[in-house]
């Protein structure tokens, strides 16, 4: 098994060409686990296998560390775009996720991303949880996020947890919960953003759905301008550019996508298969 390791804005993952194996589509689900443990596999956030259609086109399948599969990962599909750059010499191309057709363009090491409209939002909520009372925003881009304006002085080495994943799994919001994202207003048009996802169950150094999200709530409120630079964890940059009015219309997201490494996996790790 072939792969490529790349992350965006330190969101990592490993990336597989099912149009080189077809039989990756059967055999990758169960491997990904081990594939994406720290100490005893590869390491990522999440891995996802790109299978072309015909033309420009091409099917994105994703699943988080944990073996479960998403919708979307809006990182992790920047990320397919430059390795279908790189493989397939594509420069713009429609990326079929289980979330929606989405168009990308890749400008050396930049990608951007254009996605619809957010789907479900929901109006500002206010969540009980240890002790305090936290007010939040549900919306799905892609997958669902619940965003949190934060106050913290230490505001980028702020203890997530236990916070972080009381709302991720809150009984307020829907079924499966959400990923949670932190925003802090750095200025007229930025944003600091961290955020806690499923699926990896821990603080990632990026979330691309969930800075759009933030991005997009941060505008609709007036605390910021659009176009956004979204400063994420990791240190990088993303940018939201809505089109219109933010939580009702399409928009642009872009950023890096950086190549980290290229490889084969040995059979013995397919075989441990570790938890």
């Amino acid at each position: 098994m072939k792969f490529a390791k790349l992350h965006g804005a330190g969101n990592d993952f490993l990336l597989f060409d099912g149009g080189e194996d077809p039989a990756l589509a059967n055999e990758l689900p169960a491997l990904v686990p081990g594939l994406c443990h720290r100490r005893f596999g590869i390491g990522a956030d999440g891995v996802l296998l790109v299978l072309p259609i015909d033309g420009t086109a091409v099917r994105v399948r994703y699943w988080n560390s944990d073996g479960s599969e998403a919708a979307f990962c809006a990182n992790g599909t920047r990320c397919a775009a430059s390795f279908i750059a790189a493989r397939w010499g594509w420069r713009e191309m429609v990326l079929e996720t289980g979330y929606a057709a989405i168009p990308a363009a890749v400008d050396g090491g930049q990608v951007a991303l254009r996605l619809p409209a957010p789907g479900e939002v929901r109006p500002w909520q206010e969540l009980a949880v240890a002790g305090i009372v936290v007010r939040g925003r549900y919306l799905v881009v892609g997958v669902p996020h619940l965003i949190v304006r934060a106050e913290w002085a230490d505001f980028w080495r702020h203890e997530l947890a236990p916070l972080a994943p009381a709302l991720r799994r809150h009984p307020d919001l829907p079924d499966g919960g959400a990923n949670v994202s932190f925003l802090q207003v750095e200025g007229e048009r930025a944003l600091g953003v961290r955020s806690w996802e499923r699926g990896v169950e821990g603080e990632t150094l990026s979330c691309g759905s969930g800075d759009v999200a933030a991005a997009l709530v941060a505008a609709a409120e007036g605390w910021v301008t659009a176009p956004v630079a979204v400063r994420t964890a990791s240190g990088r940059v993303l940018t939201v550019e809505p089109e219109g009015p933010p939580l009702a219309s399409p928009l642009r997201l872009s950023g890096p996508a950086e190549w980290v490494a290229e490889g084969t996996v040995r059979p013995e790790l397919l075989a441990g298969r570790p938890s």
